[in-house]
Parts: C-alpha cells; structure tokens; sequence
C-alpha cells in the first residue's frame, strides 16, 4: 500500500489511466472487428469506410503508446490487404 501522499496520488492515477487504456484498446479491436464484418460481407463501400475509421483508431491508440507503431502498421497492413483483396 502506498504510503506517501505522492505514492497515493501515483496509484490514484495509475488506476484511472489502466481502465482510459482499456477502453481504447476495446474501441481498437472493435473498429477492426466491424471492418472484418463488412470485408465477410463483400460489401466494398461500406469496408473502405471501416477501414479508414480502423486506421484512424489504429494510429490515434500506436501514437499514445499503448500499441508498438510496429504492431499498428502491421495490422493496418493486414487490413490493407483484405480491403485490396475484395477488388
């Protein structure tokens, strides 16, 4: 258990910052999981709209860090794919 008043305040917002982080992650996986939705769909509009809205999603959760910028340009190259696959 923290002891000093900055040792509360660090876990205080280490615990905020856990359930903000998780939330993004969620929001990053449920924007590919519609992307694959429509991609099963063959629905070629409706997939570039969700791929664009994944990407977007991609970088915004790589550039605060809580995804490697390798592991986001690898998805986003995976997508790309099964988005050119489609045509």
């Amino acid at each position: 258990m923290a002891n000093s008043p900055q040792a509360r305040k660090r876990a205080r917002q280490n615990a905020k910052r856990r359930v903000h982080n998780h939330g993004m992650r969620a929001m990053m996986r449920t924007a590919i999981k519609k992307f694959l939705k429509t991609v099963a769909a063959k629905d070629r509009q409706a997939a570039e709209s969700e791929y664009r809205l994944a990407v977007s999603v991609i970088d915004r959760v790589a550039g605060r860090g809580l995804e490697t910028k390798n592991k986001a340009a690898r998805l986003k190259s995976r997508l790309n794919s099964r988005l050119r696959g489609l045509a």
